[in-house]
């Protein structure tokens, strides 16, 4: 199988991480690194996709969000607007997906499956809907509800950005925004649906296990700077 490096990388800024990824993939894309598969949190953030309604999908004021500590930033991912916060793993895979894996509809399917599997470890089922991307668990009584999300880039094959997977997160944040366009679904995390606490080293742990297995990678060298 081919190598994938795991970097957790503990809070990292989104500027911080936006350059990080910028160059991982000119240096995966000139083989001097393997697929790398970068794991983070960041402090309270809006990022605001290609769609060229995002901004609009805001419904604090910049007032708001200033006294929250919340930035904003546009990015080069697919979707529309989505919050990054602390209790949120998320993932940037820089893979080569030359020769085998160019499809960019298998790519973000095979996305949510991670998130599925880490659901299941947890005796959560989780799926997902037609015609919205990510993975949601349903409620019985408030209906389909988002537990991670996903936006990506890919630039001649080679992948960034990613997928944000609600482990502990504040869901009030989520009330800033129109979380990814979508009007009439909830959003939820790891530890509201089960009612336990959850920890995120473990959530990490997890999702690397389930990303290595499901694209096939060997993990050979894990990097923790948090």
């Amino acid at each position: 199988m081919r190598p994938l490096e795991v970097r957790r990388l503990g809070v990292v800024p989104y500027a911080e991480a936006l350059e990080l990824q910028k160059r991982l993939v000119e240096e995966r894309r000139a083989g001097h690194i393997p697929d790398t598969l970068l794991l983070l949190q960041h402090p309270h953030v809006l990022t605001v996709g290609v769609k060229k309604d995002g901004r609009s999908h805001i419904l604090a004021s910049t007032e708001r969000l200033e006294a929250l500590g919340v930035e904003v930033f546009d990015t080069g991912r697919g979707g529309d607007v989505t919050y990054h916060g602390p209790g949120q793993v998320v993932g940037y895979p820089i893979l080569d997906l030359n020769p085998d894996r160019r499809d960019v509809h298998r790519y973000v399917r095979d996305i949510e499956e991670v998130m599925i599997r880490v659901c299941a470890r947890h005796g959560v089922e989780a799926g997902r809907i037609r015609g919205l991307s990510g993975t949601w668990v349903t409620h019985l009584e408030r209906g389909p509800e988002k537990i991670g999300a996903i936006g990506v880039r890919i630039s001649r094959w080679i992948t960034s950005h990613g997928f944000a997977f609600n482990v502990s997160t504040s869901l009030d944040y989520f009330g800033l925004i129109v979380p990814c366009g979508i009007t009439d679904r909830g959003v939820t995390s790891l530890e509201a649906v089960t009612g336990r606490p959850q920890a995120i080293p473990d959530a990490e742990t997890a999702l690397a296990d389930e990303f290595a297995a499901l694209f096939e990678r060997d993990v050979t060298h894990s990097i923790s700077t948090s």
